[in-house]
């Protein structure tokens, strides 16, 4: 698998703590940096020209078809002439384009989304999520693929999971089989059509070169709701600016609108005591709810977690 992607900040906390494992790449070799903006109009130029070549077959999917899977979905190049058959649908025509800002770069995907998910649960950007997967490149060919379903956080995927998976639900339900198989019904399923910097950028794993845009196709079936540093605070609850990542600003520790409340170098989700004051978030959970978010004894509007001025702690 070649789905994992670490970032810098992360492989920091590992030294110190995507879609798969960096260890069974073979050497990444030194590219020329380019622009990201630059970049980013060559790839949505790139993306657009597939999908106005290819089509879906979308008869199968909709009412006829409650609980559609990958294997249902069929993507076809256009031959020269010809014309898109009857029951299907020219994937330019049935996509949706998502806007973000990812390394303050402004960024445009697509998105196809084949069945919403039964389920009443949504992933945030930071949870771990049980999914079949099959990645493909622009010229159509496989460079990975899930043989059974598999669960991955999403901070240490490539960018483009984490923005497309919280729009989409988990199963509705599942059915243990007696031969230890699970059957998840009605599950979230779409097409993530993704720009290379919000894939591998300029990094490169077997099957696809650097700065090349791709697609995979995803299964949502369930979500986790991680805590990364244990403290009692849901990490997503972490993200202090609210951008959906989680970003130090190494050049200056000081900056007060990333992630890092303390200055410390490492991001709150990551660290155990988010204020640095000598308490622990877990135990600057005063009423002892498990929650240290709603928790502010000096009634300064600041939780005692990330109030280097308030020094109590819950008996």
């Amino acid at each position: 698998m070649y789905l994992r992607k670490i970032s810098l900040y992360i492989l920091c906390l590992t030294v110190g703590f995507v879609s798969c494992k960096k260890d069974d790449e073979t050497a990444i070799q030194a590219v020329e940096l380019r622009d990201r903006a630059e970049q980013q109009l060559a790839d949505m130029d790139s993306l657009n020209k597939y999908l106005e070549t290819h089509y879906y077959n979308s008869s199968a999917f909709g009412i006829s078809n409650p609980d559609p899977g990958i294997s249902d979905l069929v993507i076809t190049k256009i031959l020269v002439g010809a014309t898109v058959p009857d029951g299907n649908t020219l994937l330019e025509n049935a996509v949706e384009k998502k806007s973000i800002v990812y390394e303050n770069t402004d960024y445009e995907f697509y998105v196809l989304k084949l069945n919403q998910g039964g389920g009443s649960d949504s992933p945030a950007f930071s949870d771990n999520v049980r999914v079949n997967y099959e990645g493909f490149t622009l010229q159509d060919e496989v460079f990975d693929n899930s043989v059974t379903p598999v669960v991955f956080d999403l901070i240490s995927l490539i960018p483009g999971w984490r923005k497309a998976l919280p729009d989409f639900n988990t199963s509705e339900s599942f059915i243990d089989n007696s031969d230890g198989t699970v059957n998840f019904i009605n599950n979230g399923l779409g097409v993530m059509f993704l720009p290379s910097g919000l894939a591998y950028f300029s990094s490169s794993t077997p099957g696809i070169t650097a700065y090349s845009p791709i697609i995979f196709k995803f299964e949502l079936l369930q979500a986790f709701q991680n805590d990364h540093d244990n403290d009692g605070v849901p990490s997503y609850l972490e993200d202090l600016n609210g951008d959906g990542e989680f970003i130090v600003n190494f050049q200056d520790l000081t900056d007060t609108t990333d992630d890092d409340t303390d200055g410390d170098g490492t991001p709150n989700f990551a660290d155990p005591d988010d204020d640095n004051d000598g308490i622990l978030t877990i135990n600057e959970d005063i009423n002892n709810d498990g929650d240290p978010t709603n928790d502010d004894s000096n009634g300064n509007g600041i939780p005692n977690y990330l109030d280097v001025t308030d020094k109590i702690k819950k008996s």
